[in-house]
């Protein structure tokens, strides 16, 4: 597999990806849980108290804010957690799940993004910003700078 996203699935309300970053699980775990890494890849401030019932707040730009809460927290294997953005009617905070599993590949991690519960209008723009942060992700995993949030301004 290539490391970018590989397009598994987007029906019914739901987004499915799967890459390949060139890290260990533990660090990869460590971009998907902690508010300063999360930011090397996604979104200008974050707001990350990874244990269940913690909040997840991700502020991409100043109308993009992501809002949810985490479900489920195992370090450093999967990590579940309600998805939504602040004043969006459609897809209001917490009215989506992000499902990450991560697997030890050699010296690297796949991680398989399992996003349900999305209403259909929004899947497309969803899947297009998971493939977008996921490619970023691949980038700071293998400790390269993917560069500014092209989203952010």
């Amino acid at each position: 597999m290539a490391d970018e996203a590989e397009r598994v699935g987007e029906t019914g309300g739901v987004i499915e990806r799967e890459v390949r970053i060139a890290a260990s699980p533990e660090i990869v775990f460590e971009l998907l849980t902690d508010a300063e890494q999360y930011v090397r890849w996604k979104g200008r401030k974050a707001r990350l108290d990874a244990r269940p019932g913690g909040e997840f707040w991700v502020e991409i730009n100043d109308v993009a804010i992501a809002a949810g809460e985490y479900v489920e927290v195992d370090p450093p294997r999967r990590v579940v957690f309600t998805w939504g953005w602040e004043g969006n009617d459609a897809v209001p905070p917490g009215s989506s799940t992000v499902e990450v599993t991560l697997e030890a590949d050699g010296d690297g991690t796949i991680l398989r993004l399992l996003h349900r519960d999305l209403p259909e209008p929004a899947v497309a723009d969803h899947a297009h910003g998971w493939d977008l942060y996921l490619s970023r992700l691949i980038e700071v995993g293998a400790g390269k700078d993917p560069g500014p949030d092209p989203n952010s301004g």
